[in-house]
C-alpha cells in the first residue's frame, strides 16, 4: 500500500531508485545533486538497501565504474550535475554507444562560467546528442515515478540504452512536496529483475570490450542505436500506460497536453517552469483566450510526430526556454520545435528565454509570454530571435 510523504526532489529520486533495487550505485557529490547520493549511503548504513556503493574520485570514474558493473550484468544507478556531467563526458558517451541501460539523474544546473550553482537545464541539454534517452520532469512526484519507470524503459530488450531523468536544481531538488510512495512489493511486480542479454564480463573468461572499430561496422552500430531510440518512443508510452494502470498516475508518455482540445494559441514548456505556465493558461482561459500548453517530457528521442499533431493548425506558438542555443540567439527547445514543425504550414513560433541562473519564471512572466504570442498572431511580424522574460528592470 502506498504512503504519503513530504519529500524534496533529491529524496524522491533516491526513494524511486531504491524501490528499483539497483545492484551498484557510484556517484561523486556536486551541488545540487549531493543529497541524493547521501541518501543512498544512509540506506546502506541502515541496512535498508543491499547494494554496492562506490565512492570514486570523480564523476569520470563514477561512470567508468558503472560501465564495468553494467557489462558484468548489474542494475546500475548514478546522478550528477553541471560540471560533473562535463567531467564524465567521455564514459558518458561510451555508455550509450555500448548500449548499457544505466539510469542517471541529472539535477539540472547552469554551466559555469560566469560562476553559478543555480538551476537550469543547460547541462543536460548540452549533451542531448550523446545517445542517451532524456526525460524532463515537472515535480517531485514525477521524479519518483520516473525513476521507477526508467529502469523498465532502459532495460527493455528493444531499447537497451542509458536514460537520464532530468529535474531542476533547487526548484525541485531542495524544495518539498507531498509525494505518494508506492509499496515495494508493487514496484517489484512492476519491474522484473534485470536479465542482461549480452555476454557478461567475468574475470574467469577475459574478453576485449569496445575494440577499435572500422567505419562499416561503426555505421552498422549507429544504425542499430538509432533504431533503439525509435523503439524507445513506443516503450516509454507503453511503460507509462502500464504504470498509470497500476499506480493511478498518468504522465502521457512523451508529451503532456493541457487544454489543447480547442486551443488556438500554445505555450511549449520543459521542466518545472510548466507549473507557472499552467496557471497563466488558466488565467487566460478565464478571459476567454483559447490558450493551451504542451509540456515536453521526452527530449531524446524527440517526439516529432506527437509535436506535429499537437501544434498543427494553431494561430501562434510560444516556446519557453530556460537555456540558450549559442549562435542562434534562441533556446534549444525552440530549435527542436522549429525542426519538428518544418513540414507544417507556417505558424508563427516565438522563442522566449528566461529563468537563467535560477531566476524565477513567474506566472506574470508566463502571462507576458501569452500576450506576446497573441500580438504576433494578430500582426504576423516575428523575429527569429529570443524574446527575453526578465523579472527585474535593468541589469
Amino acid at each position: 500500500m502506498s504512503k504519503k510523504q513530504v519529500l524534496n526532489g533529491n529524496h524522491a529520486a533516491a526513494i524511486g531508485a531504491l524501490l528499483a533495487k539497483p545492484d551498484v550505485v557510484a556517484a561523486y557529490p556536486i551541488t545540487p545533486q549531493t543529497p541524493l547520493v547521501e541518501y543512498f549511503s544512509q540506506y546502506v548504513a541502515d541496512g535498508v538497501m543491499d547494494s554496492t556503493i562506490v565512492e570514486p574520485e570523480s564523476e569520470h570514474s563514477a561512470m567508468s565504474v558503472l560501465t564495468g558493473a553494467s557489462l558484468a550484468g548489474a542494475r546500475t544507478f548514478t546522478a550528477t550535475s553541471s560540471q560533473g556531467l562535463s567531467l564524465m563526458f567521455e564514459p558518458y558517451f561510451r555508455a550509450s554507444t555500448m548500449r548499457l541501460p544505466i539510469v542517471m539523474n541529472i539535477v539540472n544546473r547552469e554551466m559555469i562560467s560566469p560562476q553559478t550553482v543555480w538551476g537550469g537545464p543547460q547541462d543536460s541539454l548540452t549533451v542531448r546528442d550523446a545517445g542517451w534517452l532524456q526525460i524532463y520532469v515537472e515535480d517531485n512526484q514525477e521524479i519518483l515515478d520516473m525513476n521507477i519507470q526508467a529502469f523498465k524503459i532502459a532495460e527493455h530488450k528493444d531499447v537497451l540504452l542509458p536514460i537520464n531523468i532530468c529535474y531542476d536544481g533547487f526548484y525541485l531538488s531542495h524544495m518539498t512536496e507531498g509525494v505518494e510512495v508506492p509499496d515495494q512489493e508493487d514496484v517489484a511486480n512492476f519491474i522484473p529483475p534485470y536479465k542482461p542479454t549480452h555476454v557478461k564480463l567475468d574475470p574467469e573468461t577475459p574478453m576485449a570490450v569496445d575494440p577499435l572499430t572500422p567505419g562499416d561496422y561503426l555505421q552498422y552500430y549507429r544504425e542499430l542505436h538509432m533504431e533503439a531510440m525509435d523503439n524507445a518512443k513506443k516503450v516509454i508510452k507503453e511503460v507509462n500506460d502500464e504504470f498509470a494502470a497500476k499506480f493511478g498516475r498518468d504522465y502521457f508518455g512523451l508529451v503532456e497536453p493541457y487544454k489543447m482540445e480547442d486551443a488556438e494559441y500554445v505555450l511549449v514548456t520543459l521542466g518545472s517552469l510548466t507549473g507557472s505556465a499552467r496557471i497563466a493558461v488558466d488565467l487566460a482561459r478565464e478571459k476567454g483566450v483559447k490558450v493551451g500548453l504542451v509540456k515536453i517530457r521526452c527530449l531524446r528521442p524527440f517526439p516529432k510526430d506527437e509535436i506535429v499533431e499537437l501544434l498543427r493548425d494553431r494561430k501562434a506558438i510560444g516556446v519557453i526556454d530556460r537555456n540558450v542555443s549559442f549562435g542562434w540567439h534562441t533556446g534549444i527547445v525552440y530549435q527542436e520545435i522549429k525542426s519538428a514543425t518544418s513540414t507544417l504550414e507556417a505558424v508563427p513560433t516565438i522563442p522566449f528565454v528566461g529563468g537563467l541562473g535560477g531566476e524565477d519564471l513567474t506566472t506574470d512572466l508566463m502571462s507576458e509570454a501569452i500576450e506576446k504570442v497573441l500580438e504576433v498572431a494578430d500582426n504576423g511580424s516575428i523575429e527569429n530571435k529570443a524574446y527575453w522574460l526578465i523579472n527585474t528592470k535593468g541589469r
